[in-house]
């Protein structure tokens, strides 16, 4: 296309740039309608899947009580059921005893916040107001 034949060509200067303000608004709205469907469609994701999570989780605990249950009934075929749910009662409280222990002793390792990035921030930082005491 010839520019002389174009209609921008025949625009002046005030009419250009009212055009590229239009087209950059146009532009901008257009993007952050794109970006508002693009997060509703992740969000909906995000959440029947932990819905579908959710009752994973659910069914584990009815499966783990179940199996709980049948650890008695086994017992119970040689000895009580008092002493069967007693004793299973007993296994499972140890195991949740060893379980928060190992869980406390790696809780006590986690750090408070990012320490490297606070450090290198604290640097910029002061950085930052030592160049302006320079120059100021």
């Amino acid at each position: 296309m010839n520019p002389e034949t174009s209609p921008a060509a025949d625009a002046s200067l005030g009419e250009l740039l009212s055009q590229l303000s239009t087209q950059t608004s146009r532009l901008v709205r257009d993007e952050i309608r794109l970006a508002q469907k693009e997060f509703q469609d992740s969000a909906r994701h995000a959440g029947v899947g932990a819905g579908l999570i959710s009752v994973a989780g659910l069914l584990a605990v009815f499966g783990l009580l179940t199996l709980i249950a049948a650890a008695v009934a086994a017992l119970s075929l040689v000895l009580p059921v008092w002493a069967a749910a007693l004793i299973v009662g007993a296994v499972l409280l140890v195991i949740a005893g060893v379980t928060a222990l190992v869980s406390r002793r790696e809780l006590e390792q986690v750090t408070p916040a990012a320490p490297e990035t606070v450090t290198s921030v604290k640097k910029d930082i002061d950085e930052v107001k030592g160049a302006a005491h320079v120059r100021g």
